[in-house]
């Protein structure tokens, strides 16, 4: 399975945060979409998958030492042509290396650039007493302004999800707002529900993060990902 290859794959290397390909790899696995993301690790590489998936597109620092990418300068949105990612792969890098000099840099990760919705986060931590618990709110920097978001335990029954999703008091922007389409809230009921299973079904998983979920009247994809794994026993 790609989950066991890719926890597998961190374990062998020491690492206990996987990159954000491993964790889209992960959670595609368990039925949730992700947008497509691939490593490049030189320039040359970047922009031969910028071609493969198609412009314009994004590329983000892949360093399990940097979570604020965008705060290291480690994004950059909208690459229209080659030239453009080429640039942005030099730039990424250099600021990266400024800002975190000691930093274990992987390479950079490619995707396309998605459609813009609403920005939403579905998260994971484990309590002490209680174990996983899942979280839900509004994404994107709204997340940490705000605070707008809701908590169940895992595993999650298909009430849970209704009211994690309807108690944020951002749930009118879901429903629709001052001409906005309204997003399609049986699918996020659905995706927490898929969520509250890769968790229960991966007790390796310490941490989850998806931030932010792109939510359309048509369904959602999650953009942004990243997995912590438990220290190893061994």
């Amino acid at each position: 399975m790609v989950a066991e290859a890719e926890i597998a794959k961190a374990r062998s290397e020491g690492r206990t945060v996987l990159t954000e390909v491993e964790s889209k790899k992960l959670l595609q696995q368990a039925g949730i979409d992700v947008v497509e993301t691939r490593l490049a690790t030189s320039k040359e590489k970047a922009i031969s998958i910028s071609g493969d998936l198609g412009f314009p597109v994004v590329l983000k620092i892949a360093s399990p030492d940097i979570v604020h990418k965008s705060d290291a300068g480690g994004v950059k949105l909208g690459l229209e042509n080659a030239r453009a990612v080429g640039q942005a792969y030099d730039d990424i890098l250099a600021a990266a290396k400024q800002k975190h000099p000691k930093a274990e840099i992987l390479g950079v990760a490619v995707q396309k650039m998605a459609r813009p919705g609403v920005e939403v986060i579905i998260g994971m931590s484990k309590d002490d007493q209680f174990g996983p618990v899942l979280m839900f709110g509004l994404g994107g920097i709204l997340v940490e302004v705000l605070k707008d978001v809701s908590f169940r335990l895992v595993p999650l029954a298909k009430k849970d999800a209704a009211e994690m999703v309807r108690e944020i008091k951002g749930y009118p922007l879901l429903e629709g707002y001052r001409g906005q389409a309204a997003v399609k809230i049986s699918y996020l009921e659905n995706l927490l529900l898929k969520v509250s299973d890769f968790v229960e079904k991966n007790p390796e998983v310490k941490e989850l993060d998806l931030n932010p979920i792109f939510a359309y009247s048509d369904g959602a994809l999650a953009v942004d990902a990243r997995v912590i794994l438990e220290k190893s026993k061994k």
